[in-house]
């Protein structure tokens, strides 16, 4: 339990190809994104524009395959693709700092993993704002971002989808009154304004078999300057037609550049993704205790304001408790399958005893294996432990069916049975145990590309598997042995070196067993 390591969603996995966003501080047009794109460029051309005779040793950084940028949105967008694959992941912290001189700039950057689409690379846990006023929301939003980046150092923090107000808008606030008098309400007015300055949805119709959506769009003289808005002309029920101005006020203001919701309320999220040596519960942990709490319990977010933890960590949280209850029904599944290959419930209970010890040598394999590479407990790491299941319980069979096998054959009594079935299966147990682990020794101790997948679940089997014959030999015997002279003398029985009757209705006469091994001897 004090070993046991923190847990992670899923491996790396990670490819040849590392992204990077540029997000500038508001009020960047697309020229002057593109000479930020440039800079980028400029920084990263020493390591892509080389000739044959530059010593790739002596680059900070190795040389770089392919490279591109583009401008979309407000961000720049940058791929990196490097000439040694397994070298990828040394473009992330380069990027980090060279984002970071750009002034009020935030920069993400990400190796692209095999089991992700895009930046989350299977390692970001969005810490998710919902609440009524936007405005509220930025300001919490960018609480939570401060204290992230002082908090976790070599965090990467992106907002979702801005901590800004500063985007231009036109704000239409109906003239109730007036508006009244004509008969128009507040959902037609805006229904109104947005067909003849943007366009609006109307309806859809079918044109061989493909949906077609029907939209309702004004002239475009009204949308060309914010200050013409205002003379957008509005048809009222009454048969009158009088510009917008007479109806509502036009109100030149900013706000943010985009509005998510979430269940109908408008919320705004905080992408954080840890650095690689912090596994994904303990980020989970720190933010859940050292940001989240304290905002409920200081009482910011009174008001119908709510936090929660989503993305990766929400998979994290489903995963593993799929995985802890996938695992008690392999333990009965196994339990039950020997209790009807033993015809008996008490022998399957002593074998199945030695799980728990596989479990441990599991831990304890994992456990070393950090002292030499950063392995965590990721999902496929986890189905170790279910394979440890169906593969601890084989030495406890072997010396148990031999046991029953002395007992019922050579007539003698548990003790001795006991001992004989550990003498003549221990070469065998040892022979099964030595192959099995030489061939996992491979997935564990050889690196190279792709061996963070299996590297952590052969370390599990691997760790469990040499525990549990060391102990199986000296747990299994010894619970055997017990469980039987307890049983007896809960039936009343004087000794075990009588009344075999629950292993064989009908055999010959008790031999004492030295006799019969001298017999045995004689006759061979």
């Amino acid at each position: 339990w004090f070993l046991w390591p923190k847990v992670e969603y899923l491996p790396s996995g990670n490819r040849n190809l590392v992204f990077g966003i540029v997000i500038p501080p508001p009020g960047y047009n697309i020229d002057q994104l593109m000479s930020l794109g440039e800079i980028v460029e400029a920084e990263l051309r020493p390591f892509w524009d080389i000739d044959e005779n530059t010593d790739l040793t002596k680059l900070e950084i190795p040389a770089i395959q392919d490279f591109f940028f583009v401008v979309r949105g407000r961000q720049v967008f940058l791929g990196i693709r490097a000439k040694d694959p397994l070298r990828a992941g040394e473009y992330v912290p380069f990027i980090f700092r060279m984002g970071q001189k750009i002034p009020g700039a935030i920069t993400v950057a990400k190796q692209s993993s095999l089991f992700e689409q895009g930046l989350s690379a299977g390692r970001t846990i969005d810490v998710e704002i919902t609440g009524p006023e936007v405005e509220r929301l930025v300001q919490i939003g960018g609480q939570i971002f401060g204290q992230v980046m002082g908090m976790i150092p070599g965090a990467q923090a992106q907002p979702k989808p801005s901590l800004d107000l500063s985007s231009p808008e036109v704000h239409v606030i109906p003239k109730l009154l007036q508006a009244a008098e004509m008969q128009v309400s507040s959902s037609e007015l805006g229904f109104t304004v947005d067909a003849l300055v943007d366009g609006a949805y109307v309806s859809d119709y079918f044109l061989e078999g493909k949906k077609i959506d029907l939209t309702l769009m004004g002239e475009q003289q009204y949308a060309d300057q914010t200050q013409l808005v205002g003379a957008v002309p509005i048809a009222t029920p009454l048969g009158q037609l009088v510009p917008l101005n007479a109806l509502a006020d036009v109100i030149l203001a900013s706000g943010p550049e985009q509005v998510n919701h979430r269940e109908r309320m408008r919320s705004i999220a905080i992408s954080v993704s840890p650095p690689p040596q912090m596994p994904l519960e303990e980020a989970m942990t720190l933010l859940q205790t050292q940001i989240v709490e304290p905002l409920q319990q200081g009482g910011q977010l009174d008001g119908g304001y709510r936090i929660s933890l989503e993305g990766t960590a929400d998979k994290l949280r489903e995963t593993w408790l799929a995985l802890r209850s996938n695992i008690i029904i392999a333990i009965f599944i196994t339990y039950l399958l020997m209790a009807a290959l033993f015809e008996s419930w008490l022998y399957p209970f002593v074998i199945i005893l030695s799980v728990p010890l596989g479990a441990v040598g599991g831990i304890l394999g994992l456990f070393l294996l950090n002292f030499f590479v950063l392995q965590p407990l990721d999902v496929l790491t986890m189905l170790g432990f279910v394979v440890l299941i169906g593969t601890v319980v084989n030495n406890p069979i072997l010396i148990v069916h031999q046991a029953l096998n002395h007992m019922r054959e050579d007539h003698m009594t548990h003790s001795e049975a006991v001992l004989e079935s550990v003498r003549t299966r221990i070469r065998p147990i040892f022979m099964t145990t030595i192959t099995t682990v030489l061939a996992l020794l491979p997935l564990v101790v050889f690196p190279g590309a792709g061996s963070e997948l299996y590297r952590g679940l052969g370390a599990v089997v691997l760790g469990g598997l040499l525990s549990s014959t060391f102990f199986t030999l000296l747990l299994v015997p010894t619970l055997f042995t017990l469980t039987l002279t307890i049983k007896h003398r809960l039936m009343g029985e004087a000794s075990d070196d009588h009344d075999l009757s629950d292993l064989s209705q009908s055999h010959p006469p008790v031999v004492p067993v030295k006799e019969r091994k001298r017999e045995l001897a004689a006759r061979n």
